[in-house]
């Protein structure tokens, strides 16, 4: 393909412009980018797509990609949740009304156990400020914060860049004074991969109602040991953490990240019952304690929420 050609597709298909690239580091970054037709009106915690030409350059070190014959001009395309830095760049509550840009959380996935190698984020971290993608207009999803009550206990866990519209909530709330205890707790593999990590330590300073906790599974954290979500559920640390017992009644969790974190049981074909996946994920351990999960199938709400990642 010419650069005539590349040029005339970018043209063509590309309706949002990189304002700003921070890389956390190499696999890591947060970029925000500017809507050629102004920011969609959304909720946090809702999430938008990205996208780029099959044309573009990937990023070298990653898995080999082979293209189909039809692919050259078409775009690849992913659903991204929107993050949110939460402070400006002088330490004060963003004020996001007055900006024009919409922030993503993204991890360069360089290998992939799927039948097609990872296509998009190969081709996000080669892309520079100022340099022009793809963004849907559209921006929507159910996972934000309508169910909670100004005093509810509110907890947030996620996995890696899970944590992107849990950032933006937790914006939400403490914009609006939140009243109740906020406790976020983010898995990773180590410290590093945590880009948010200086923000959550001012905010707790500065907001008694709020606890972070950063977890890693390859080096020690601030339990003092490797610990997954799951082991605080289970051993009543998070209580702890917390002061408190959790109470199903005035308690919403916020899953996001990893389905095996996460995991969502699924119907057995014979019985019709749900079956938990193995070993235990949050929500089953969350419902044994009398918590009650969404099932939009069925029209359920329920008090944990949650969203896929991957």
């Amino acid at each position: 393909m010419t650069p005539e050609q590349i040029a005339s597709l970018r043209q063509e298909k590309y309706n949002a412009t990189v304002v700003s690239l921070l890389k956390v580091h190499p696999d890591l970054l947060i970029m925000r980018i500017r809507p050629d037709k102004g920011r969609a009106p959304h909720k946090p915690g809702q999430y938008s797509t990205l996208g780029l030409g099959y044309w573009e350059v990937r990023h070298p070190g990653c898995q080999l990609e082979t293209l189909p014959a039809d692919a050259e001009q078409r775009l690849v395309k992913r659903a991204y949740s929107i993050s949110c830095s939460i402070l400006d760049d002088h330490g004060q509550l963003l004020d996001i009304e007055h900006t024009d840009w919409l922030e993503f959380y993204i991890v360069l996935v360089r290998e992939s156990n799927k039948a097609d190698p990872p296509a998009l984020t190969p081709r996000l971290f080669m892309l520079r400020e100022g340099e022009r993608l793809f963004c849907g207009e559209k921006i929507t999803g159910n996972y934000n914060l309508d169910p909670v009550k100004p005093d509810d206990t509110v907890l947030f866990l996620s996995t890696g860049t899970g944590e992107a519209p849990h950032n933006y909530m937790l914006w939400q709330l403490l914009r609006r004074n939140h009243q109740g205890r906020i406790l976020s707790a983010c898995c990773v593999r180590y410290l590093k991969d945590l880009a948010y990590l200086a923000t959550h330590h001012t905010l707790m300073r500065r907001h008694v109602n709020y606890t972070y906790l950063p977890l890693t599974t390859r080096e020690a954290s601030n339990t003092g040991h490797k610990v997954y979500i799951q082991d605080l559920l289970a051993s009543g640390e998070m209580e702890r953490i917390l002061g408190k017992p959790l109470d199903p009644a005035r308690t919403h969790v916020f899953l996001c990240g990893n389905p095996k974190m996460i995991g969502v049981p699924e119907k057995d074909r014979t019985s019709g019952e749900r079956v938990f996946p193995k070993p235990p994920g949050v929500i089953e351990l969350l419902e044994k304690r009398g918590f009650v999960c969404d099932q939009p199938a069925l029209k359920i709400k329920g008090n944990i929420h949650y969203e896929e990642y991957w």
